[in-house]
């Protein structure tokens, strides 16, 4: 039997945030721990913040299905409602607005809101 190879994670907590960013958007198994780094910096962090924005929009992280509907790029808005910050929730708009018509709907119905600024999601 095969054995998978041995992968040490990488520190995210001692990433900075480019560097999560990367590793985020370049896929691989350590895509979902760079994502929930900067979900968890982005309260205090309004660079994290912006990274996760543009991470949102990445067809890969839109695609790359956490389970059911529920994707990294739908995990990052979440993080960014969650944060709670002026920048935060601004960010998170933007980034509710690109997603397709259908997708914002199955998002909504997710988050138990009828309008993105309704929601209000805790981690």
């Amino acid at each position: 039997m095969l054995q998978p190879p041995n992968i040490t994670p990488p520190p995210v907590r001692q990433m900075r945030n480019d560097e999560l960013a990367e590793l985020a958007g370049s896929g691989g198994p350590y895509r979902g721990k760079a994502v929930f780094e900067l979900v968890d910096r982005a309260r205090a962090d309004d660079d994290a913040a912006s990274r996760l924005g543009e991470l949102s929009l990445l067809a890969a992280l839109r695609g790359d299905r956490l389970f059911h509907s529920v994707s990294l790029a739908w995990a990052a808005i979440i993080g960014l409602l969650a944060a709670e910050t002026p920048h935060a929730r601004t960010v998170a708009y933007a980034a509710f607005a690109a997603l397709s018509a259908p997708d914002q709907a199955e998002f909504l119905a997710y988050v138990k809101a009828d309008r993105i600024e309704e929601a209000l999601p805790r981690l």
